[in-house]
């Protein structure tokens, strides 16, 4: 546990309300209100989902890695509904069984986690066929003028905030075996000009997944 991550985790409230007002509210509750059944929400961070969360949703999982941050979650839960499970795993090694979630939950996650097809292939292997993956990520912008920005500023980007800014996220889902069926580019207002480009959507998992063993005896799982 270093100071930067206890002072990321102490003041990441306050440094993200404007934002969370400004609109990412909003596309929260959007996003979330027809979640139902097995929740996984990787990367939860302070619990800034929590709230958006309905009636439908059977159980809820949170996993958080950093520490600080873990540790805010679980006061959070304990203080408002829904209930939920929280532990400490990463995106790229989730502690659960094959298919025992009807949907996943990914808001401005896998734009910092260490290996992004990683995680999105434990989502996958966590996800029963059909379930779905819900997301908000702020990705690399389809203009080229601003990706090109967003390329210089993103060592910045990381040493302030840990996460890069001009990752193509979307064709990632895919190329891990998603099936994007809906995906709202927009932007993400009172954010530096170079991490304002965002995507907002679901996607659906596949059929047929290999498990964890499978693919370990297969050697496709890194």
């Amino acid at each position: 546990m270093t100071l930067r991550s206890r002072f990321f985790a102490m003041t990441y409230d306050r440094q993200t309300a404007r934002v969370e007002k400004a609109g990412l509210r909003a596309y929260r509750e959007g996003l979330l209100a027809g979640a139902a059944g097995r929740v996984l929400e990787i990367g939860a961070g302070t619990g800034l989902n929590l709230p958006c969360y309905g009636p439908a949703v059977e159980s809820l999982t949170l996993t958080e890695p950093e520490i600080p941050m873990l540790r805010r979650l679980e006061r959070k839960v304990g203080e408002q509904p829904p209930s939920a499970t929280v532990l400490r795993a990463p995106a790229e090694d989730l502690p659960f069984e094959d298919d025992c979630f009807d949907v996943a939950v990914s808001t401005l996650v896998l734009c910092g986690v260490d290996d992004q097809p990683r995680s999105l292939r434990e989502l996958r292997r966590v996800l029963r066929p059909g379930g779905q993956l819900l997301f908000i990520e702020h990705v690399r912008s389809t203009d080229p003028k601003l990706a090109r920005f967003q390329d210089r500023m993103n060592g910045l980007n990381r040493f302030v905030v840990g996460c890069d800014c001009n990752r193509p996220t979307l064709d990632s889902i895919r190329e891990a075996g998603f099936t994007v069926t809906q995906v709202e580019h927009t932007t993400l207002a009172k954010v530096p000009k170079f991490a304002r480009a965002a995507i907002v959507g679901s996607a659906t998992a596949p059929a047929g997944v290999p498990s964890r063993n499978a693919q370990l005896a297969t050697g496709t799982q890194p």
